[in-house]
């Protein structure tokens, strides 16, 4: 188990320094720079979409697929982000009431 720590630690270890690296030519370049701006976004909306839609192996929508739509409406007509929070889980328990 011990040696199964170790290696992933130097793993990470390893991973972060080779991002410590990269030479600040490729850093300044403008492509790297709009790239390394876009990728969390892309992460996390894909994060958020699988999360969402799916059940183990299967695409699904239910309460979920509700409260994030419920979300991207309140966002989209810029309310408070705890009213976005409460509006989207309110949204998800009433669906799962009524269905």
């Amino acid at each position: 188990m011990w040696l199964s720590i170790l290696i992933g630690a130097a793993a990470c270890y390893s991973l972060k320094l080779a991002g410590l690296s990269v030479p600040d030519s490729v850093l300044r370049n403008r492509r790297v720079q709009q790239i390394s701006t876009m990728l969390p976004v892309a992460l996390l909306v894909a994060l958020t979409m699988t999360q969402t839609f799916s059940q183990k192996t299967h695409l699904t929508l239910d309460a979920r697929a509700v409260g994030l739509i419920v979300a991207v409406l309140a966002v989209v007509r810029r309310m408070p982000f705890l009213a976005v929070i409460a509006l989207a889980a309110g949204s998800a328990v009433l669906f799962r009431l009524i269905v």
